[in-house]
């Protein structure tokens, strides 16, 4: 069978650098959905010239087999093979929930992109993380490569970036605390989590043979997680109705587990990519509890150029986390995302701003853009704006504050206006490649 007439196959991407917490997840699932199978590939061997791919189920593995690299990239290798296995399974049938469990630097924005460009729906994306690595984790600006955990031999990436993109793509955060080997998480580690994520539905991981609860996320986050609060979703292990477990009389069927319910709660790809979008990114909101902080700036002049750049370095090592979008005086039309991890930054175009574009061009526009532009709009500047959040344990709220309005136009630099302002010298070009 194929295309239309393939039984429906449901796929949960689970992905994250905290290896043993992503295992600890992948095995909960397993344990809740019976009859589940999990499909990992080990860029590991990457090296070697091959990626290793293991399919198992709750008993062991079920087969293995190599992918050949394609153009010297890992994670090539696995686009080209990961489709093709949940066709294979889907033609089998038989398989409630595919699990895919990506290997530790793989991001999960580019498999779930994969996997419904293949035909197949994802229920669910879960990043599986130890609330107690979240702050090492985001303040290593290690290379990728360093640990040998490079996808491909050009790959740039850090730690600290990498793993910040891994927790904040995700709609579910999967927390494995209490890890052998792992240090205990204590309240300024699940706050950081919290503010950095506060959208995210958060359901803790217990051990193989216990149970797993949930914590509803922040502002718009998923539910409590009470067994049974929520309804199975599509394909959930609940007993149907009209099965012996469900008939007047019988005992009735456990509820799915918050887990299992959160990988079949269903995923929007488009969605979740504009989320992640600088021009419309959902970024964090006001926070200060046990010792994290969470500092939003949003102003309606632009920066000066040279005096940004020279608070860059400071900038960046005030929080564990910043990213945002802002607006250089002397690049008026452009979009600039700013994305900090690690002490690191990455600043880059991201397209124009919406009033620098011709009326004809908004037809053009995605609708979540023009609605995110609405939002920020204003009648002088439209959504030229500077729109930055920081995040982290002791930060100095009000020294950074400081910082940045000493960056912005002085009042004589504003009223000069935009021909001035495009004069001025710009110490960007090089880091934009302009």
């Amino acid at each position: 069978m194929s295309g239309p007439d393939r039984p429906a196959l449901p796929v949960v991407i689970v992905g994250g650098l905290h290896a043993e917490a992503r295992r600890a997840t992948v095995a909960r699932l397993l344990a809740d959905v019976p009859g589940s199978v999990v499909l990992h590939h080990d860029l590991a061997t990457a090296t070697a010239g091959t990626v290793v791919r293991t399919v198992r189920d709750a008993t062991g593995i079920l087969s293995a087999g190599e992918a050949p690299l394609v153009n010297d990239c890992a994670c090539c290798a696995l686009r080209e093979d990961l489709v093709p296995e949940l066709v294979r399974l889907a033609d089998a049938g038989g398989t409630p929930l595919a699990v895919v469990e990506l290997w530790d630097s793989v991001e999960p924005k580019a498999m779930a992109e994969v996997v419904t460009a293949g035909g197949f729906t994802v229920t669910g994306v879960i990043t599986a993380v130890d609330p107690a690595l979240v702050l090492p984790y985001l303040g290593n600006g290690d290379d990728l490569a360093e640990g040998g955990l490079a996808a491909a031999a050009t790959d740039q990436r850090t730690v600290a970036d990498t793993f910040a993109r891994q927790l904040e793509y995700a709609p579910v955060l999967a927390l494995a605390e209490s890890l052998p080997g792992s240090p205990e998480a204590d309240d300024e580690d699940r706050e950081l989590l919290a503010q950095l994520h506060p959208t995210a539905r958060r359901v803790v991981v217990g051990s193989v043979g216990g149970h797993s609860g949930g914590q509803g996320g922040g502002q718009g986050g998923g539910h409590s997680g009470a067994p049974g609060s929520a309804p199975a979703a599509p394909g959930s292990p609940a007993a149907p109705s009209g099965s012996p477990a469900a008939d007047s009389g019988s005992p009735a069927a456990a509820p799915p587990s918050e887990l299992a319910r959160a990988a079949l709660a269903g995923f929007d790809v488009e969605a979740a990519a504009a989320a992640q979008h600088p021009a419309c990114a959902l970024l964090p909101a006001e926070a200060d509890a046990h010792g994290v902080t969470t500092l939003v700036w949003h102003r309606r002049r632009p920066f000066h150029p040279g005096r940004l750049y020279a608070a860059l370095e400071d900038l960046t090592c005030a929080a564990a986390r910043s990213r945002g979008r802002f607006w250089l005086a002397d690049k008026a039309d452009t979009l600039l995302h700013w994305d900090a991890a690690g002490g690191a930054l990455c600043v880059e175009g991201a397209g124009p701003w919406l009033a620098s574009l011709p009326d004809a061009a908004w037809d053009l526009v995605p609708p979540v853009r023009r609605a995110a532009a609405a939002l920020d709009w204003h009648p002088e500047h439209g959504d030229r704006c500077q729109h930055l959040v920081f995040t982290s344990p002791g930060l100095d709220r009000d020294g950074l504050a400081r910082l940045l309005e000493s960056c912005l136009l002085t009042d004589a630099e504003y009223a000069a206006g935009r021909a001035a302002w495009e004069r001025l010298p710009s110490g960007f070009d090089t880091l934009l490649e302009v």
